[in-house]
């Protein structure tokens, strides 16, 4: 059996704590179902396209995708004008 590095679980650690900090605590779910949900909407709906990240030079997610999307389309158009 492998063992991880001490970094892997700190990495962990902190993405558990930041879940439980912004979705967990003062939520009241009844269910497991409930909490799958939550936590799905939760990842989805806020966490990936509303936070900036460091890696996409502060951008929101959304934006980034769709400054990414208008190059793609100007290089296609670019590459069949010339054709």
């Amino acid at each position: 059996m492998l063992k991880g590095i001490g970094i892997d679980n700190a990495m962990v650690e902190t993405v558990f704590k930041t879940i439980k900090s912004e979705m967990v605590w003062g939520t009241s779910l009844q269910t497991r179902a409930d909490a799958v949900k939550a936590l799905g909407r939760y990842i989805d709906c806020f966490k990936n396209p509303i936070r900036r990240h460091s890696a996409l030079g502060y951008k929101l997610p959304i934006a980034f995708v769709a400054n990414s999307l208008v190059d793609l389309v100007r290089i296609y158009d670019a590459l069949h004008q010339e054709k």
